[in-house]
């Protein structure tokens, strides 16, 4: 079966909900909107779903020139709008993993809702494009940039990728636990680990490395419990342990501009070295 892109997902807001396109734009930071926004706490320090895995709760849908954010669990709490960009009327620094930069504030309704929605107090803030992230220096020869992602503008996994782990699993699980970008049809269980570049349409990309695994993919997506049996980590890391590190999905760095569709055709142009 030949290569095709099947889904497409950007997350606005980094460790929330993801929204499902059929097409996207491709900006310096990776797809266009992806993890632009942020929740931080009263340390300005960034918040996850690996310290709070209530943040699953709160789900994005589009709207015009932004989103809503909304909470699945309390339908009390009326859906927030948030654009796709902020105002630099406030701006503080903020830390995510071993960076700091500089956020330009949300308005305050918004620290509010995500105060109440979370149990704790909380920021929400905004990354311009005057901000310089940078991909991991190690594996960034071209200085790529990033967004409030991890560490890598985008993530690729294939979709019998899941397919594998879900024949091993005695629950199978979305594919909403790894939160993909990228997600293609055919080819092998886990072929994506051999790609070094590799085409979606006309836009070349570039995998970099296997992505390392956390407790977040314990975490369901609907009800925000985590697995008492820390599933699927627990069985991932059965059989995709490398040096002390759970992988799945490939880490990967694209162009600064581009359009992608799903239905494009996914080409390999060449491979990792053995």
């Amino acid at each position: 079966m030949a290569l095709q892109l099947s889904d497409l997902y950007i997350y606005p807001v980094k460790s929330l909900g993801g929204i499902r396109l059929t097409e996207a734009h491709i900006d310096t930071r990776g797809l266009r909107h992806d993890r632009r926004w942020l929740i931080v706490n009263e340390r300005n320090q960034f918040m996850t779903q690996r310290q709070t895995a209530a943040m699953a709760h709160l789900k994005v849908e589009p709207a015009y020139n932004g989103f809503l954010l909304r909470h699945n669990q309390r339908p009390e709490l009326l859906p927030l709008f948030v654009p796709f960009e902020a105002t630099p009327e406030k701006t503080l620094f903020v830390t995510i993993w071993d960076d700091m930069v500089f956020a330009w504030r949300a308005r305050p309704e918004c620290d509010e809702w995500l105060s109440e929605a979370l149990g704790q107090p909380c920021k929400l803030v905004y990354m311009s494009d005057m901000v310089r992230r940078d991909v991991e220096p190690e594996f960034n020869p071209d200085s790529k940039l990033v967004s409030f992602a991890d560490g890598y503008p985008y993530l690729l996994v294939g979709q019998n990728s899941l397919a594998d782990l879900n024949t091993r699993l005695a629950e199978p699980v979305h594919m909403d636990r790894f939160r993909p970008n990228l997600v293609f049809s055919g080819g092998e269980a886990f072929t994506e680990d051999t790609w070094h570049e590799f085409k979606i349409g006309e836009v070349t990309f570039r995998a970099v490395r296997a992505c390392s695994r956390c407790v977040l993919t314990t975490i369901n997506q609907l009800t925000g419990q985590k697995h008492p049996q820390s599933e699927p980590l627990r069985t991932l890391a059965s059989f995709r342990t490398q040096n002390g590190k759970v992988k799945f999905g490939q880490n990967v760095t694209g162009p600064a501009t581009g359009l992608i569709s799903v239905g494009d055709a996914v080409s390999v142009l060449s491979y990792k070295p053995l």
